[in-house]
């Protein structure tokens, strides 16, 4: 289950994982995610999609096996620790802190920086995202959904990260939202780096990945690209959701 002759920018060998000791939601799992690409992790609710985004993050400790980010064994290191490396983890709903400027908002994502640099750091996003600096001294709270939205990317990328851990990045969000959000991640493609996301809106996570792991009680069950799973993608969906169109929900 490799993804192809790139090097591996994110890899878990083995990882068992949970939150009770002797309950593990990950039962040995697997996978590898090609630099530079987009891996996406699928799955029906309980698969163990999320624990693994936190185990990659470093938000969870694996009880056993290995954790390997951008080439080095960072199993069991801190989530400050994996920052540092150049990861950075969008968690699943709001997460900008709406009594802050947005700016403050930003310079929250540039910590692991030397302070010499951060103002740098906040130009280049200026630059990309002109929308933030013309309210760069509002709170959080008074921009759109879009744009807190975009403040969250933008917050993940201050610090120039090489990998990009996205969860449920269209969760509670209109089409016309979750389809921004997923331009700005095709985008972090194209910059180079590398992403790795669940989503259950299953068809812009298939249409944007590179890679694809359908996990199964925290197990990797298929992996593939999307055209090599194209033929059970539909019966995967069925399966996991309990309706016959991606993206559809219960």
């Amino acid at each position: 289950m490799t993804p192809g002759s790139r090097a591996p920018a994110v890899e878990l060998d083995g990882v068992v994982a949970g939150y009770y000791a002797d309950q593990p939601v990950l039962q040995g799992l697997s996978l590898s995610c090609a630099g530079g690409e987009v891996t996406a992790l699928l799955g029906p609710n309980g698969a163990g999609k999320s624990t693994a985004l936190r185990v990659i993050s470093g938000l969870l400790a694996p009880a056993s096996g290995r954790v390997l980010v951008l080439g080095e064994d960072v199993t069991g290191r801190s989530a400050h620790e994996i920052a540092r490396l150049g990861l950075a983890f969008l968690p699943q709903g709001r997460s900008t802190f709406p009594e802050l400027s947005v700016e403050h908002n930003l310079m929250l994502g540039a910590w692991t920086l030397p302070r010499r640099e951060r103002r740098a750091a906040l130009e280049r996003i200026y630059d990309r995202y002109p929308a933030l600096l013309e309210h760069r001294k509002a709170p959080a709270a008074r921009l759109s959904g879009g744009q807190q939205r975009l403040l969250e990317i933008s917050r993940a990328l201050v610090a120039d990260p090489k990998v990009v851990v996205v969860d449920e990045p269209s969760v509670g969000l209109s089409p016309i939202l979750a389809e921004r959000s997923y331009e700005e991640l095709s985008r972090l493609r194209e910059d180079g780096r590398t992403v790795v996301l669940v989503d259950q809106n299953v068809r812009p996570a298939v249409a944007l990945a590179d890679y694809i792991y359908s996990l199964r009680r925290g197990t990797a069950e298929r992996a593939g690209r999307p055209r090599e799973l194209a033929s059970d993608l539909s019966e995967l969906v069925r399966e996991w959701l309990g309706v016959v169109e991606a993206g559809g929900r219960r």
